[in-house]
């Protein structure tokens, strides 16, 4: 009786730990291939003209001078040029935000680009589309097979887009910021930020539904959503943060839920966040409707948000979480520095892989924390990087994912996962100072890792 009891005590006591003190679990590197920094694609041959000149609205005037403006990463980073300006000629196939669990029949992974520039006012001519990929960890090359604008015909988007006057009736980052992908029996399931919304759409890109999200029977909406009219009171008017909506959007096998996953913490009435967690609302894909059941996902210390999020069996599922800081820790800014063209003042220091369990939530609805990988801290005893990295240290033999943003994770097989970054063209440079971003995609070896329980 005593042995039981203490082990019912224990597995309590464990239940209820902080999330920094799950387990870390060992990451290898087993391959790593990239898309390019600046690859553009045409727009549809029947999209308006004013898709052929992207980024025109990302400054403080509209401009069309093709490649006038140089990318920076900002001043709170410290302003490192990118090399790449705007505005460009075509679309940038960027901003990767969300691995799709099933793949095309040929192999190839579904991904999607999220709104263009980072906000609605500034991408109005950056069109919406989703991408069958393929990389090459042979070749350290990124195949794309597919891309699909996504558009709305039959006019089911319940509010007025950018494009409404038009016939094709394209999508632009300025009325979406889709962030996370599921493919479902031949059709798409997009979670958007901005709503926050579920998209449902067909295989070739047109919106077939436009789901509202609902939270304890009344509607969540952010400062974003249409009908939001400023001014607004944080917490009482909204409580989505901007850029909070749906991150990460789980299909979970056998159900086909869809467990929907905020960005940030939504707003109490104080205007302010209700925790350091997480909200997790679950949508029944077969009734097109919300289950009414909500979850939380408990953010390690120093994490600020996730990036995606997908199941590897009935009830586990993998969870980034990441802070906001960018470039190898080694090269932070000296605290009062003035110059920082060559060191970060926001450095990457939590980049997790995260396990999860959603079948063991506690009393609160909190899902338990399995463990997790750190991606600051790979093993790459096999040379297998292919693009260095700026650093005031030895990396040889280790590998890190300094990006700003980290949104793709998916299971590859069974002892494998995929993840990539969202490379925020041409605002982000975390693996060389002065460099944009690629779209880089890493094969990590974690078979202790997805064998925890």
């Amino acid at each position: 009786m005593f042995k039981k009891t203490l082990l019912a005590t224990a597995a309590l006591v464990a239940f209820h730990l902080p999330a920094s003190a799950a387990e870390t679990f060992p990451a290898k590197l087993a391959g790593h291939a990239y898309l390019p920094a600046f690859t553009l694609i045409p727009p549809p041959a029947d999209a308006p003209e004013d898709a052929w000149i992207s980024g025109k609205f990302t400054g403080k005037a509209r401009n069309h001078e093709v490649m006038s403006v140089p990318g920076d990463v900002g001043p709170a980073y410290g302003s490192h040029p990118t090399g790449i300006s705007l505005p460009f000629i075509g679309q940038p196939v960027q901003g990767l935000s969300g691995f799709a669990m099933n793949r095309a029949e040929d192999g190839s992974i579904y991904t999607l680009t999220d709104n263009g520039f980072g906000t609605k006012a500034n991408s109005p001519d950056a069109l919406l589309f989703f991408h069958r990929v393929k990389p090459d960890f042979e070749t350290g090359k990124v195949e794309r097979i597919e891309s699909v604008f996504l558009r709305d015909p039959d006019r089911k988007v319940p509010f007025r887009i950018a494009y409404e006057g038009t016939d094709s009736r394209y999508l632009t980052g300025a009325d979406f910021d889709p962030e996370s992908i599921q493919v479902l029996d031949g059709e798409v399931w997009i979670g958007d930020e901005f709503g926050p919304y579920i998209i449902h759409a067909t295989a070739d890109g047109r919106v077939l539904n436009v789901h509202q999200t609902m939270l304890d029977g009344k509607a969540l909406t952010g400062p974003d959503t249409p009908g939001t009219v400023v001014p607004a009171q944080p917490g009482k008017d909204f409580q989505v943060q901007r850029s909070g909506g749906y991150e990460g959007m789980a299909l979970q096998p056998k159900t086909n839920l869809l467990w929907a996953m905020l960005e940030k913490p939504i707003l109490g009435e104080d205007g302010k966040p209700e925790g350091d967690f997480l909200r997790v609302l679950t949508f029944d894909t077969g009734k097109s409707g919300w289950t009414g059941d909500s979850y939380k996902f408990r953010l390690a210390e120093g994490a600020t948000a996730i990036g995606d999020f997908n199941f590897i069996d009935d009830s586990r599922a993998l969870v980034i979480e990441r802070d906001n800081g960018e470039g190898d820790p080694s090269l932070a800014c000296a605290e009062g520095a003035g110059d920082k063209s060559a060191c970060y003042p926001v450095p990457a220091k939590v980049k997790n892989i995260v396990l999860v369990d959603t079948a063991r939530t506690d009393a609160d609805g909190f899902i338990h924390r399995i463990g997790h990988i750190d991606l600051m801290d790979i093993q790459d005893p096999d040379g297998k990087a292919i693009l260095e990295t700026d650093a005031a240290r030895d990396l040889k033999g280790k590998f890190t994912f300094p990006f700003f943003t980290i949104e793709d994770v998916m299971l590859y097989d069974d002892t494998h996962i995929l993840v990539a970054n969202d490379n925020n063209l041409p605002f982000s440079a975390g693996r060389r100072i002065g460099q944009a971003a690629n779209n880089e995609f890493i094969l990590l070896d974690v078979a202790d890792f997805l064998a925890a329980k």
